[in-house]
């Protein structure tokens, strides 16, 4: 029997949930405060807690705060008095896992307990099962290229992540591999039913989102329907228009836990909170754990990996594409280059210079232009200025410490200063 830890400064409150909850197969029990509350979940911990958000001397905020660091894996439902709860919203920031607007309906409170119950057997289930989902983690490094330290901490979170079951939200510029983290992360559900059900915000028109989004009553539509027991990947968030936004809120309360929620975004969401273009909770509850994709301009090291890998995934009719070399002066001037596309820009150069080539090896004369000349090269006023150092030493760290490659990247530049 699921137990359950009411905490509020109310004895009729108590006995009013006592009544309404044990009859729906649950075990209650009570503490007055929230330091009480904390003191009994340390001796017996619960499946759920239940707690007020105005008590003294402990509110249950803070009791939300001291459970979620004994126990991250607590599930609190918060209660609360106030209309639209900017105290509640505040709540899901600190990890709640949802909340609850007195006065309550029954078949709302219950409907809450349970999803709060069949979370923390999830979350227990994937503690049991924690090798077999650590031995598929073993596929992430393979889906997300490199072996630069930013992408050495993506990869690590990426396997924490896949075995937990909380929204995850994927920040970064376009082309830096947020689809293959989130194909990464329902790959790791291991669920040979649920599908990827995948959403692109900035291309699905009102309507669509009333049907395949909110469905009748903001129940939850089509899409929410077909993502049950796997994926739903809502892409380019920031551009859900605010009313679905307020709407998506309603949605994921009743339905949210059926599936594993990602989402993914170019923009800063808090800031667009901040700046009242985001709605508030929705941003608490898509966000509990972001992820930052790096751009590729950022991880030039990885850069030769990258190269060889989209290389092989091209075809050329003279030759094995595998066999495809760079010179050094060409594999510099890509590790320099700051590409706005990130890795989809860069696979298009790749597979286009490797399927039209007519040699196996490739120089950088045969780069596109925009790398051959780009803007980023020192004027020559910034070298009589004394900056020529700092431009040298940024190139020979893209160049990973090769001086060849690097005074060959740094002949072109002077040439080009010196036109």
């Amino acid at each position: 029997m699921p137990s359950v830890l009411i905490v509020d400064d109310l004895l009729s409150i108590h006995e009013m949930l006592e009544a309404v909850i044990q009859p729906t197969g649950f075990h209650t029990a009570f503490a007055t405060d929230g330091e009480k509350g904390l003191a009994r979940y340390k001796e017996e911990k619960f499946d759920l807690v239940l707690a007020d958000i105005d008590m003294k001397p402990m509110d249950g905020i803070t009791l939300l705060k001291e459970l979620k660091r004994y126990d991250p894996s607590a599930v609190i439902v918060i209660m609360t008095a106030y209309a639209s709860t900017e105290s509640a919203i505040q709540a899901l920031k600190f990890g709640a896992f949802d909340y609850l607007q007195k006065p309550f309906r029954v078949n709302e409170l219950i409907a809450t307990l349970k999803r709060g119950i069949e979370f923390k057997k999830f979350q227990a289930e994937r503690a049991v099962t924690g090798l077999v989902s650590g031995a598929k983690s073993a596929e992430v490094a393979k889906r997300i290229l490199g072996q630069s330290p930013a992408i050495e901490k993506l990869i690590q979170q990426v396997k924490k992540l896949s075995a937990v079951r909380s929204p995850v939200l994927l920040q970064g510029e376009n082309g830096t591999g947020k689809t293959a983290v989130a194909e990464v992360l329902h790959e790791a559900l291991g669920s040979t039913e649920g599908q990827l059900v995948r959403i692109d915000c900035s291309l699905s028109s009102a309507a669509n989102f009333a049907e395949g989004l909110l469905g009748q009553n903001g129940a939850g539509g089509s899409w929410v329907e077909q993502a049950k027991g796997g994926t739903l990947y809502l892409q380019h968030l920031q551009c859900l228009p605010m009313p679905v936004q307020e709407a998506l809120v309603s949605v994921l309360r009743n339905t949210a836990h059926g599936f594993r929620l990602i989402c993914s975004t170019t923009q800063d969401l808090e800031q667009l909170v901040d700046e009242g273009r985001f709605h508030d909770e929705l941003f608490y509850r898509v966000a509990a754990f972001p992820v930052v994709l790096p751009p590729l301009r950022e991880r030039p090291q990885d850069i030769p990996m990258l190269v060889k890998e989209y290389a092989g995934k091209t075809t050329n009719p003279l030759f094995d594409a595998n066999l495809v070399e760079f010179t050094d002066d060409g594999m510099a001037l890509l590790a320099v280059y700051h590409w706005p596309g990130n890795l989809t820009e860069l696979y298009q150069v790749i597979s286009k210079i490797v399927s039209t080539s007519e040699t196996r090896v490739v120089t950088s004369q045969q780069l596109p232009l925009r790398l051959r000349e780009m803007p980023s090269w020192p004027s020559l006023a910034e070298f009589l200025a004394g900056q020529e150092k700092q431009y040298v030493d940024t190139v020979l760290r893209a160049c990973h410490g090769d001086r060849v490659a690097a005074a060959k990247v740094l002949g072109v530049a002077i040439a080009r200063v010196a036109e």
